[in-house]
């Protein structure tokens, strides 16, 4: 089992940035990879980016602009999402994934930590 602590959300004004942090836990594997989801207001959750501990860089999704910075640190078990210019649409709770090897699913998922900018 792996477990999974976001923070870092709040609100926050509309061309700020934030940083957000997901901690792991429980049984972490050199196959883990660590993933960033959102799910806005009255829409499905949406896969923002990854990083695989085994890889040197993230990978995002086709709608994701250069906005957001995915990032780890190893050694403390941790993945960061950056969102930097935010907008009022960036609104929606953002989750922390996790999976081991390359299956498609994520079987690992964080409380998730809501994000509200405000215009």
């Amino acid at each position: 089992q792996v477990q999974l602590v976001e923070s870092g959300g709040g609100l926050v004004q509309a061309g700020g940035s934030l940083r957000l942090s997901c901690a792991a836990s429980g049984r972490l594997s050199s196959t883990l990879t660590m993933a960033w989801f959102r799910q806005a207001p009255g829409k499905e959750r949406a896969f923002v980016g990854a990083f695989s501990w085994s890889a040197t860089r993230p990978w995002y999704a086709d709608s994701v602009n250069g906005r957001f910075t995915v990032s780890r640190d190893s050694a403390k078990n941790m993945v960061y999402l950056e969102i930097n210019s935010l907008k009022p649409e960036d609104t929606a709770v953002y989750y922390c994934a996790a999976k081991a090897g390359p299956t498609f699913n994520y079987p690992y998922w964080g409380q998730g930590t809501q994000v509200i900018v405000s215009s």
